[in-house]
């Protein structure tokens, strides 16, 4: 038990060391156990008393030595190089390089009797190191310890570290919508309650709102309400935010979703084949139906498709309809014609890039067959370039959604904040953002994990921190 104890304290004590040299955990270290900290700097400052009333006694005799040495050679370095130097500034050099040499010999002592000066922070490894110290230390810094075991643990700090990221993103997303709608030269009570409304009507209105609040104090309120999931009423026929945003969050979702599918299983081998097929008539007509992908705006091709699949032909339902999944046919197909056309660009351009490397080389050389090469070395070292592009574009879908669903009449969350962003709407168009922000930071978190599987790099480089 004794031997367990100890090993437990060795292995904080050296996860401490490591974590207080990246200054961001050494502040977060600092602050969940503060209580520790103040206990070893207590004990740090008499430690450190006590060193320095036993370090060697430097008398006046020897002081004045090395002071008159120290002026000779000074006048000296002055003379040889042609310097003119005050007295003052002289003196002012002597005593600096006095004091150097006072701790030098100090810290020399310290060393021979065995009274090694310790930093703060190696002091704190010091007192954790021992198994009376860790208990001591869990006692007082019970959420210091939950941070050092995430830290200890390559992979569940890679995404620790992610997900601290995805909350700056998204208090950095809200600061800065609320701020544009806070600031806008729009004014919801007069557009909700018409210009004939009295001055009388309008106060009471940002009354009941909050409207008439200071900036910061209704920054901070909006703040209080995300922490919380309580996202208000919107201004507009007062609905609880929250509950109709996550009515219309899952059918943009799953739009986006649907979109994302297609465009990886159709643009991905597309773009790869179009690689080992390179300058082919394949390659060539892939890239212009790429290109004109691109360069389709969504709102037309989807009118395009309604006037030939829904009008001409009646093949589908032109507008969107729970009960019907055919309706969800065209909107995911305009969504995904821009994903796919940049997923395959991408898709090609990587493989390419991958296939003309020295490894790809050897390992034909060796006799290995072309589908084995591709399969094995080319394509997953290929889609790390493929997988940011994806990340990239989902969050592209999820905004541009809104033209989508306007053409195909689809009450999803994008042409929700349309409509709520010129009350403006403050609570549901920043309710509507967060989601998206959230939803889009989820993404990014995921295809950084991904990451960590598709490159090995990124796993040796994790295990180094």
């Amino acid at each position: 038990m004794t031997h367990q104890s100890q090993k437990s304290a060795t292995w904080f004590a050296h996860h401490y060391k490591k974590a207080s040299r990246h200054s961001l955990y050494s502040i977060c270290l600092f602050i969940l156990g503060l209580p520790l900290h103040l206990l070893v700097l207590f004990m740090y400052i008499k430690r450190k008393r006590s060193i320095q009333a036993d370090d060697i006694n430097y008398d006046d005799q020897r002081g004045d030595e090395d002071l008159g040495r120290l002026r000779k050679q000074e006048l000296a370095k002055q003379t040889f190089f042609n310097e003119q130097k005050t007295g003052k500034e002289t003196e002012q050099i002597v005593q600096q390089r006095f004091r150097q040499l006072k701790v030098e010999a100090q810290e020399k002592e310290a060393h021979q009797t065995g009274k090694v000066r310790l930093t703060f922070k190696q002091e704190i490894a010091s007192f954790l190191s021992k198994p009376k110290g860790l208990f001591i230390g869990i006692v007082l810094g019970f959420p210091m310890f939950l941070l050092l075991t995430v830290y200890a643990y390559p992979y569940v700090k890679y995404i620790f570290d992610r997900f601290i990221m995805m909350l700056f993103v998204i208090a950095g997303v809200t600061t800065v919508v609320f701020s544009i709608l806070h600031f806008s030269s729009f004014n919801p009570a007069v557009n909700i309650l018409g210009a004939q409304a009295s001055a009388e009507q309008i106060e009471n209105f940002n009354r009941v709102y909050g409207l008439d609040q200071p900036y910061l104090v209704q920054l901070w309120k909006t703040f209080q309400g995300i922490l919380t999931f309580d996202l208000g009423l919107s201004f507009e026929g007062r609905e609880d935010v929250a509950s109709t945003i996550l009515r219309k969050f899952p059918i943009t979702l799953q739009l986006t979703l649907l979109s994302l599918a297609l465009a990886i299983i159709v643009a991905i081998p597309a773009g790869i084949y179009a690689a080992v097929k390179r300058n082919s008539i394949y390659d060539q007509s892939l890239m212009f139906v790429a290109l004109i992908g691109l360069s389709i705006p969504s709102f037309w091709l989807g009118l395009v498709m309604i006037m030939q699949f829904s009008i001409h032909l009646g093949w589908l339902p032109s507008t969107y309809r729970a009960s019907n999944s055919l309706s969800l046919i065209m909107p995911t197909i305009v969504l995904g014609t821009g994903l796919m056309a940049a997923v395959a660009r991408m898709a090609r351009s990587s493989t390419l890039e991958v296939i003309g490397e020295d490894y790809i080389l050897m390992a034909r050389a060796k006799g290995l067959s072309s589908r084995h090469v591709l399969v094995k070395h080319a394509v997953p070292n290929a889609l790390i370039p493929i997988v940011t592009v994806i990340g990239l574009q989902f969050g592209g879908l999820l905004g541009g959604a809104a033209v989508t669903e306007k053409v195909f009449n689809i009450s999803g969350l994008g042409s929700y904040i349309v409509d709520k962003q010129f009350v403006p709407d403050i609570p549901s168009v920043l309710g509507g953002v967060i989601y998206i922000a959230i939803a889009i930071s989820i993404v990014n978190v995921v295809i950084d994990i991904l990451y960590t599987f598709l490159d090995p790099r990124i796993r040796s480089k994790m295990k180094e921190y």
